[in-house]
């Protein structure tokens, strides 16, 4: 702590310098309570917050912290934490805030999602949405087929068909469909290279990514220790804990948590 810097004497209007106790013009001497006076520094741990957000990715604006003190703290191109350049990020995306002390992450509506970091393997059912790499799918239980005889009794000529439990679908930018995969046994792995489904030229993505698995009628989402992480779209909230990872547009964010 500093002595205050400056005190302007009370007879003759001089600057007394810090550390004197006299003027040195009149030779006045300071009152008590600014000879004991200190500079109180305000600081951001005087308000501490339980949890905080680091951004990771975020076109030029990695490493900004976000520290969640408030009650509520919106997300979006206005409110509490705004990413107004996000073309990706609604209005008002997302919010985070304290219930029973514990951190959750709601979706308002938004248009693209909210997406948390899968750890292990989550279950997951038909409908629901999933990051990997760059990519961005659908999981889809297999339709109820329709090839059968024509009123005249002929049949549609096609490819060979397999028994397949799900299949994938590729969502593009405005929602359309890209390559639509059908699983041809109770599994299906997504990668760079070597696996069901390959993107070599996706650099997020991992040789060996994550995994679909099918077991009588249950599904789930096996991340297989990607570097970059599966991400799977939230309903509606979430709890979140230390060390969790969520994307928000095109913003990756992950959760620090004060313990102390």
């Amino acid at each position: 702590m500093e002595q205050a810097r400056h005190y302007v004497c009370r007879s003759c209007s001089s600057i007394v310098p810090t550390g004197h106790k006299f003027c040195g013009r009149c030779g006045t001497a300071l009152p008590p309570e600014i000879l004991n006076a200190q500079t109180l520094f305000f600081g951001d741990m005087q308000n501490p917050a339980k949890a905080k957000l680091i951004l990771i990715r975020g076109e030029g604006m990695e490493g900004l912290s976000f520290h969640l003190k408030a009650e509520q703290h919106i997300v979006g191109r206005s409110g509490q934490l705004v990413f107004p350049d996000d073309l990706f990020v609604s209005p008002k995306h997302a919010n985070f805030f304290y219930r029973d002390g514990k951190l959750v992450v709601r979706d308002e509506g938004s248009h693209n999602g909210v997406f948390v970091r899968v750890r292990g393997t989550v279950d997951i059912v038909p409908g629901d949405v999933f990051l990997a790499g760059e990519q961005l799918f659908k999981l889809e239980a297999t339709p109820r087929a329709t090839d059968g005889q024509d009123p005249d009794g002929t049949y549609f000529y096609s490819s060979p068909k397999h028994p397949s439990p799900f299949r994938l679908l590729q969502v593009f930018q405005g929602g359309a469909v890209g390559m639509i995969v059908c699983a041809r046994g109770n599994s299906l792995q997504i990668g760079r290279e070597g696996s069901d489904l390959n993107f070599p030229v996706d650099l997020y993505m991992s040789g060996a990514h994550c995994r679909i698995d099918e077991s009588a009628g249950k599904f789930t989402l096996t991340d297989l220790s990607s570097r970059n992480g599966t991400y799977i779209r939230i309903k509606a909230e979430r709890e979140l804990g230390h060390g969790d990872y969520v994307f928000i547009g095109r913003k990756l964010l992950r959760v620090e948590l004060n313990t102390n």
